[in-house]
């Protein structure tokens, strides 16, 4: 049959509470993880290809890339249970070359993996309260050997082969250092650990039998064959009993609504609100990478340590210091670098570093920029651009321009360019952004605040406000499409606003619940609403009435949207449908199979439709909708998908479809004769 194409084309955002979440594929393509894809992404050319996650997946909780870089194992929570795909990063597209799903052993999630020196073997880690390490021999899905790692459901963080061994593996959590030996079908421990135990957070291998170890208290520990040779403890060279800074640090973390069930154990969050206030002053080492002259660390936030062997001595000396710097752009210049760098990798030249942080972003240095320092702090720069810390809340597109807007709890709006793949502004202010939209010229943006509605300029170099109302908790705004109008909600009362004159010319008074959704028609004589109290309300804007209604107590409206002759409003709310409104009446009722569709959106046409759903899914079908069960479905996202908005010419010829849940995808979309849904092209 004929339907709908969708193909992902660009991702800006990060998962930044992956484990082990971003590596090099060669010199200059990185991994790392966003929505339900890993991307792979050439920081030379700029371009982005996609690993795609499982279907049905509520979250990539670990990664790992084989040392001959042909395979990339990817731990998922998939309907409940945990999965572990490996694909094979040589072929093009990218394929699954094994799938680890059947368990004899209790697992409710694996939180680190690691590759054999020779690729053969796979060493994975469950979270507790079973905290089993098991070691695989992958491509035949045997279980070679089995261990409980703690007993007394601590923290395990991180599980390694020996670079030059497939039998010897360690593992560090929160009183654990242990390295075990594989024989004879069994893991053998073989160390003893001596003197009081400390929360390991990360290691890596400097040699075939020496390994270095950081802790939650800025403490480094160099052991060779389990004994322990070498301690230092890192400088903290500026105060941090600014603990408003701290506080910052910890409160916008917990705001990225990343669902529980995909965050690794333990979390970053939880290693942080373990930590009590003397603990908080100590710089925590959150990530160790081994390159030839020694090794890099994390030394708390915004700082990486170089340390380099000393010449004929099993010791290491501090080298050289690598600071995030300071943000010019950002509201707060004191807080942009009050970030914790959780993972790091070195190119296989060792050429460059590139970090991921705890406020997902991704920075990079080269390493000879280092040398010229001259004991002057070098600094890293963005990746790519700086990316939201916090989940984004509204998104919108214009006209005239290539732009995305998009506002978050990070308290920033930025615009991005959907053809260069760019960002073009930013912005942060003091209050959380709750909603936006763009003007059809891309010369303006509303944004919906905590406290007050702001319609503000798109400058060159700025976004400037002109203009504030006092509408408190904005959670949805829209441009009518001609710009002269738009309408900003408030809880359950739209206001009605012109550009012109830039009054408040009309309140749309009548929903009981929350306003969830608005929708201009194409001439912009009629505004649709729906909302939290089952009502579907089509209003007159020239007599601010009501001309139709479809009430339905039962349903919580999340999304509606209007066909372009303006005859057939779709709605999609809390009871698995979508409906077809028209004349006050449901036409027809749809089923969303099992899931809650969350965000509904027709192309210019007419032909096609997308929606959204809670677990993430983008579903695109042709129109008039079919009876039976067809459409194609992408697993765009982790998460439900908030908002949905389409931009193309009206014969759809060339057309985007933008998603959101704490990222965003750009999607190309095309009628097409299409079999089994196809997955975004690796």
């Amino acid at each position: 049959m004929s339907t709908v194409v969708a193909q992902s084309l660009h991702v800006f955002g990060l998962r930044s509470h992956v484990a082990n979440n971003i590596f090099f594929f060669d010199e200059q393509i990185i991994i790392f993880p966003s929505g339900n894809h890993c991307v792979k992404y050439n920081v030379d050319q700029k371009w982005q290809k996609f690993i795609p996650g499982s279907d049905k997946s509520q979250g990539m909780l670990a990664l790992s890339i084989s040392p001959n870089r042909r395979y990339l194992a990817i731990s998922e929570i998939v309907q409940e249970k945990p999965v572990i795909t490996i694909y094979e990063l040589s072929s093009i597209p990218c394929r699954k070359r094994k799938i680890l799903n059947n368990f004899d052993f209790p697992v409710q999630r694996f939180i680190s993996m690691a590759f054999s020196p020779d690729s053969k073997y796979l060493l994975t880690q469950t979270s507790p309260p079973e905290s089993n390490l098991v070691y695989w021999l992958w491509e035949k899905q045997k279980v070679m050997a089995i261990i409980r790692t703690d007993s007394q459901n601590n923290a395990v963080y991180q599980v390694s082969f020996n670079p030059q061994d497939n039998t010897q593996v360690c593992v560090t959590g929160n009183g654990i250092f242990k390295l075990l030996r594989f024989a004879e079908g069994t893991l053998k421990q073989t160390n003893f650990q001596r003197g009081e135990p400390q929360n390991y957070l990360a290691h890596t291998w400097v040699s075939e039998d020496k390994i270095i170890v950081g802790t939650d208290t800025g403490k480094l520990f160099l052991f060779e064959s389990g004994d322990q040779r070498w301690e230092t403890s890192i400088m903290v060279k500026e105060p941090t009993s600014e603990t408003g800074n701290l506080e910052v640090i910890r409160e916008s973390e917990s705001l990225i609504q990343f669902p529980t069930i995909s965050s690794p154990v333990p979390s970053y969050e939880q290693v942080m609100m373990a930590s009590n206030n003397s603990q908080l002053a100590m710089p925590q080492v959150f990530a160790i990478a081994a390159y030839s002259k020694g090794f890099a660390c994390a030394a708390g936030p915004g700082r990486v340590l170089l340390f380099e062997k000393m010449e004929e001595k099993d010791i290491y000396r501090e080298s050289r210091e690598i600071r995030i710097p300071t943000d010019p752009q950002s509201n707060e210049r004191s807080q942009s670098d009050k970030q914790d760098v959780l993972c790091m990798c070195f190119s296989p030249s060792e050429e460059t570093l590139v970090v991921s942080t705890s406020k997902n972003q991704l920075y990079s240095i080269t390493m000879s920029l280092t040398e010229i320092s001259k004991g002057e702090p070098a600094h890293f720069e963005y990746l790519m651009y700086p990316l939201h810390s916090a989940a984004i809340t509204g998104l919108a597109t214009c006209i005239r321009k290539p732009f995305i807007a998009t506002c978050s709890l990070d308290r920033s709006v930025r615009i991005w360019n959907y053809e260069s793949n760019t960002l073009e502004l930013f912005k942060e202010y003091q209050e959380e952004a709750y909603a936006i939209s763009l003007h059809p010229s891309g010369h303006f943006v509303v944004v919906g605040f905590a406290d007050k509605l702001r319609l503000m300029n798109l400058l060159i170099d700025d976004i400037r406000s002109f203009k504030e109302y006092s509408v408190r908790g904005c959670r949805e705004c829209s441009f009518s499409n001609g710009g002269h109008l738009f309408a900003a909600v408030s809880g359950n009362v739209i206001h009605i606003f012109a550009t012109t004159s830039l009054e408040n010319i009309s309140n749309l008074k009548g929903h009981t619940g929350k306003v969830r959704s608005v929708v201009w028609n194409a001439d912009d004589s009629k505004l649709i609403s729906c909302g939290t109290d089952g009502a579907v309300y089509e209003w007159n804007l020239s007599s601010g009435k009501r001309e139709t209604e479809c009430v339905l107590k039962s349903c919580s409206y999340n999304c509606v949207t209007v066909s372009p002759d303006a005859k057939i409003i779709f709605a999609v709310g809390s009871d698995q449908t979508l409906k077809e409104i028209a004349d006050s009446s449901i036409l027809r009722e749809i089923s969303a199979f099992d899931v809650v569709y969350t965000a509904i959106v027709i192309s210019h046409s007419g032909r096609m439709m997308f929606v959204g759903t809670s677990v993430g899914t983008i579903r695109a079908m042709k129109y008039p909708l079919p009876l039976q069960k067809e459409f194609n479905e992408y697993q765009a996202h982790a998460g439900p998908i908030t908002k949905e908005i389409i931009r193309g010419t009206p014969k759809d010829s060339c057309t985007r479809l933008f998603t959101i849940i704490p990222c965003i995808i750009v999607g190309h979309l095309r009628d097409a004769v299409c079999h089994p849904p196809r997955s975004p092209i690796c």
